[in-house]
């Protein structure tokens, strides 16, 4: 099945994740899916939850608010996943990456976020290696070079521990890393 035919808005959904810890590159990926006229998440959900979080609290979230914060996520990466019905759609970011965040924060999978790995279920799951240089034109970017490492391996073995197998796209620009996810989109079963 070609890329245009899962473009198809008349095929059952297919849903497809593009993850990674912080630097992996992936604002510059949706970019360039955007500009391919690809469907995606608009925005990074994620991240637009943590700046209402922290504009609440009036600090950087802490040990004790990232519980709130990981129901909050899962509860936006839920209603996008239910919202899609037909054709084929990017995600930036899907349910497992819960994971990866909370063990970060010393925090073990809750029931909430297992029952929705086991029921919302991705077609594939790529996830970008790090790029070597990391940029940011705000302040969410709180990160130490090993800790996004350590976050980056851990987005990972969340999606191992719920059962995917992902597909790891190399570094190198957007547009070779759309192509090469492109590449790899698994084809339905008839």
């Amino acid at each position: 099945m070609s890329l245009d035919q899962l473009l198809n808005p008349n095929t059952p959904p297919r849903r497809y994740v593009i993850t990674g810890g912080p630097s992996a590159g992936k604002e510059a990926v949706f970019t360039d899916l955007a500009a391919r006229g690809i469907p995606h998440t608009e925005g990074e959900p994620a991240r637009e939850i943590y700046r209402k979080h922290r504009d609440r609290l009036g600090r950087h979230l802490q040990v004790g608010d990232r519980r709130a914060y990981s129901r909050d996520v899962l509860e936006a990466f839920v209603a996008e996943y239910c919202g899609h019905t037909s054709g084929l759609r990017f995600y930036n970011r899907g349910i497992p990456d819960g994971y990866g965040w909370d063990a970060f924060f010393g925090l073990g999978p809750y029931p909430e976020l297992e029952q929705a790995s086991r029921v919302y279920r991705y077609d594939a799951v790529f996830i970008l290696d790090a790029l070597d240089d990391f940029n940011s034109a705000d302040d969410d970017v709180w990160a130490k070079e090993r800790e996004i490492r350590r976050v980056h391996e851990l987005i990972i073995q969340g999606y191992y521990d719920a059962g995917y197998r992902p597909i790891f796209v190399p570094a190198d620009d957007a547009g070779r890393r759309v192509d090469f996810i492109c590449a790899q989109l698994p084809v339905p079963a008839a």
